[in-house]
């Protein structure tokens, strides 16, 4: 007689995404991970993206981010439990790091990361963003799964912030559509900006979306 699997987390990874209170158990954990080229110590949780990991196109994308002494607002759109963010506030001490998501949980995981580390993290819900602040930069690992109209729905809200000569850095799988992606986001969409693939490692592409100076 065949064994039974595991029992299926009652909430897909794929709407974790847009679920402001994830219906899981809140079951925090202890994990260590590399950012910022040094070993911390974060907690993360179930019912959040990538809980028990760094993802690995969040790997992909972080060693990317070098330390920078300017300053200005940078942006991790869909934090999650926090490696872009805390890493940017890590190596650029004199930005001021934003952080959304719409996971309460995530938020909240993130805070306290940032407060554990000594950083300064501003973690929001996307509406309670400033709609006059623009980003020198966007880092993000977006949300794939939630479908192409809502991922080009949230593309569409955040990437027109980008400051002047601002740059968006945005993580995808090859085989979850980052070809397409990248013909998308330089068809005319986003007037302006200018969409160049920046490395390809592990599966994974970033694509880099320019604003005009």
């Amino acid at each position: 007689m065949s064994q039974p699997g595991p029992r299926p987390d009652p909430q897909p990874e794929s709407q974790h995404y847009f679920t402001a209170a994830p219906a899981t158990p809140d079951e925090r954990r202890e994990l260590t991970v590399e950012l910022a080229g040094r070993p911390v110590t974060v907690t993360t949780a179930r019912g959040v993206f990538s809980g028990d990991r760094l993802d690995k196109g969040t790997a992909v994308l972080l060693p990317l981010v070098e330390p920078d002494e300017a300053t200005g607002d940078v942006l991790d759109l869909g934090c999650g439990w926090g490696p872009i963010a805390l890493t940017l506030a890590l190596l650029r001490p004199h930005q001021r790091v934003h952080a959304v998501d719409v996971n309460e949980r995530a938020l909240d995981l993130l805070r306290r990361n940032a407060s554990r580390l000594g950083l300064t993290v501003r973690a929001s819900l996307p509406d309670d963003v400033d709609p006059d602040l623009v980003f020198a930069e966007i880092w993000s690992n977006p949300p794939i799964r939630i479908g192409k109209e809502a991922l080009h729905e949230l593309l569409l809200r955040w990437l027109p912030r980008l400051a002047p000569g601002g740059v968006a850095h945005l993580v995808v799988q090859k085989n979850l559509g980052s070809d397409s992606l990248h013909a998308w986001l330089g068809s005319g969409v986003l007037p302006g900006t200018t969409t160049t693939r920046t490395t390809t490692s592990k599966g994974f592409r970033v694509l880099s979306v320019r604003r005009a100076a």
